[in-house]
Order: structure tokens, then C-alpha cells, then sequence
């Protein structure tokens, strides 16, 4: 079992965290093996941010830390759409911020589009936590991971 997974924002809208929470949660509740790797530019705010993580139940399926073929995707902004299309799996679950993003090029994936932002916005009273909106989204519907798991990670 290998499951590849890209998470990709703009500075500031917590795409590093939730990788963070996320590999932890796999790696340590669910005695799975995880690679992560976060880019960002050195906009303090605004640029690209991006997060590869690689999950296997074998060491041996480590070979490499960026995400080539992604199982699940994360687009929290809209210009990182089209430029990592060609990674993506045909039958990959793709997870759209729609507060951002009105339209996608996805034909074949599985495509979930909310509006991750304002929903942050209506429980929290903030969009800060738009990113933890969407996580509970992914584990929702794709069952990477258990949702305990992540409670536990969340709490680190």
C-alpha cells in the first residue's frame, strides 16, 4: 500500500500545519511509514506553499520523498490548479477550496469542491482554521486516516 498525497495553499493559509498534523497522525497512531516534504516561498504571505507526503506499510516503498502520482490533493488557491494536474492520479480524490475556486479542469478524479473558509468562518468565527475545515474533509471521505488519530496529533 503506497498513498501519495500533495497539499498546496498560498502563505499563511496553514498548509504546512496540517501536513505536520497529518504525517504525525499516520505515522505515529497509525504505525504507518511517512515522508514529508514542505516548500514555500520566501513571501511571508502569499506564495506558494506545498506539502508532499508519501505513505507506505513498507519501508522499501520510501524511494522518494516528492509526490509524483497523488492518491489525494489538496487546493486551497486557485493558481496551483493546473500546474500540478499531470501528477495527479486519474482516479485521485481531489479536495477544492471553492471559497477561492469556482472552476476546475478535473474530469476523471474524484472532486469534492467546499467552501472551506467561509465554513471556518461560520463555527470558528475565523478562516484561520480553514485548513483544519479541510482536513476533516479529506479523512471524511477518504479514510486515510482515522479521525481519533488526528484528534491525538492536534493535541501534540
Amino acid at each position: 500500500m503506497k498513498i501519495e498525497i500533495l497539499l498546496v495553499g498560498r502563505g499563511g493559509q496553514g498548509i504546512l500545519l496540517l501536513g505536520r498534523v497529518l504525517g504525525v497522525a499516520i505515522s505515529k497512531y497509525a504505525n504507518l511509514y511517512v515522508t514529508g516534504v514542505e516548500s514555500y516561498t520566501s513571501e511571508t504571505r502569499g506564495g506558494e506553499s506545498r506539502v508532499d507526503l508519501i505513505v507506505s506499510d513498507k519501508s522499501e516503498e520510501m524511494d522518494y520523498v516528492k509526490v509524483l502520482n497523488a492518491n489525494i490533493a489538496l487546493f486551497m488557491y486557485p493558481y496551483n490548479l493546473v500546474k500540478y494536474s499531470e501528477i495527479l492520479r486519474k482516479d485521485a480524490y481531489v479536495f477544492i477550496n471553492s471559497t477561492f475556486i469556482k472552476e476546475h479542469p478535473y474530469t476523471t478524479q474524484k472532486v469534492f469542491m467546499m467552501p472551506y473558509n467561509e465554513i471556518a468562518e461560520k463555527v470558528a468565527g475565523t478562516s484561520r482554521v480553514a485548513n483544519m475545515v479541510a482536513l476533516g474533509h479529506i479523512i471524511a471521505k477518504t479514510g486515510v486516516q482515522k479521525a481519533e488519530y488526528v484528534e491525538k496529533a492536534l493535541k501534540e
